[in-house]
């Protein structure tokens, strides 16, 4: 089969990391895989943008910079039917993002199957954060693909509903977790059931204010038992530098590592490190890449309890699940794993499993959406005898096999 994945991503972050895991398991399953997107994907080096974007949104007015990314499906449509016309793909498969049509209109015009991509509400989310001027159309625009999606993908059972909620009905919407490549942790170190004098807490990811990393920095300041504690921070953020002048201010620089930004390669050893992984806080409708981390790296994981975090993991089963609304309940669950080393050793081995169990993994969504096409297809073929289904490419004719090798 032949899939032509579009995106609209600008940098190398957890979105990058998702369309490259994706993209690497569907090419292992033996299928063509054409990527779609911004030239400047990758060029402002992981987790940054491209020079290029920052400066194009440091110096237009909010609304202007909308109506860029609006005019931006000119030139992405005119790259889309190029693509189409060499590679001739079989569907595609698209990451929403907001202003970004040039891949619906493509598809409902060719025919070709539409599978989307959902990781958030996104118009919803920059209203939020002020980052969305032209809000009215940005709902508009987001509500026009889902709606003219063939299959649209949320992230969990959560965003499922806001999709639901614009009109999609539920015979095409397919809820499709974030996953994890089992192979980068092979052979997790399993946790240690025994007393140590030392343990490390450990967070993975883009670094908010929300997140509440200083809650547990005072935390630690004020932890005067055993064992000792470390807190090893991995990522970057615009949380990162209150962080740092936290951790010099209460005099815990032997304690508060930060690793930065570090290539997805080393990740796996990192998190394999921590003795309690830490998911603070998390958006109510995402699916955070940072737990099926931990989960396949056999730590024992303490996450709030909420109805997308739920979804993955159970409260004295896989996880400490604590009450995010209530002063200090994150602390009293890290300290209850801290104190507790078979507890530690049980969450951390039942976490690991469940993911096996389940399949939590790239290559099972793989599947999933390969399965979600090929029925797709099948229903098009009965519909339309077989014929009248068949993609409309311009200018007919199948490409050479040289022009239909995937990028």
């Amino acid at each position: 089969m032949r899939i032509l994945y579009s995106h609209r991503i600008q940098s190398r972050d957890g979105q990058g990391l998702h369309l490259e895991e994706m993209v690497a398991a569907l090419r292992a399953m033996g299928h063509e895989v054409l990527v779609v997107g911004p030239s400047a994907y990758g060029r402002g080096g992981l987790g940054g943008d491209s020079q290029a974007v920052a400066l194009a949104r440091r110096l237009l007015p909010g609304w202007a910079a909308e109506i860029a990314e609006l005019a931006y499906n000119i030139p992405a449509y005119l790259r889309l039917l190029r693509a189409v016309r060499s590679f001739r793909p079989d569907a595609v498969y698209e990451r929403a993002n907001l202003f970004f049509l040039a891949g619906a209109v493509l598809a409902r015009q060719l025919r070709l199957p539409y599978l989307l991509e959902v990781n958030a509400p996104l118009a919803d989310e920059r209203s939020r954060f002020g980052d969305l001027r032209l809000r009215r159309l940005g709902h508009a625009t987001e509500r026009f693909i889902w709606r003219r999606a063939d299959r649209v993908l949320p992230v969990t059972e959560v965003l499922a509903d806001r999709v639901r909620a614009e009109g999609v009905p539920q015979a095409r919407i397919e809820v499709i977790p974030n996953g994890i490549d089992l192979a980068d942790f092979s052979v997790p170190a399993p946790a240690q059931a025994e007393k140590q004098q030392e343990l490390t807490l450990g967070f993975v990811g883009f670094m908010r204010s929300w997140h509440g990393l200083d809650k547990v920095i005072r935390a630690m300041a004020a932890w005067q038992g055993r064992p000792r504690l470390h807190l090893h921070l991995v990522g970057g953020g615009p949380a990162l530098p209150e962080l740092k002048a936290l951790t010099a201010e209460l005099e815990l620089g032997d304690q508060v590592h930060f690793a930065g930004i570090v290539e997805p390669d080393l990740v796996p050893k990192l998190v394999m490190g921590f003795d309690i992984a830490l998911q603070p806080a998390a958006v109510a409708y995402a699916s955070p890449l940072k737990v099926f981390e931990y989960m396949a790296a056999g730590r024992a994981i303490v996450a709030p309890a909420q109805p997308n975090i739920r979804e993955v993991l159970e409260h004295e089963r896989t996880a400490l699940l604590f009450d995010p609304a209530r002063p200090g309940a994150m602390w009293e669950a890290v300290l209850k794993l801290a104190t507790d080393p078979a507890l530690r050793a049980r969450l951390g081995e039942a976490a690991r499993q469940e993911v096996l169990r389940r399949d939590l993994t790239w290559a099972a969504n793989a599947r999933r959406v390969v399965a979600l096409i090929e029925t797709e297809l099948a229903r098009r073929g009965a519909a339309g005898g077989g014929i009248s289904a068949q993609p409309a490419y311009p200018h007919g004719g199948r490409s050479s096999p040289e022009r239909r090798q995937p990028l």
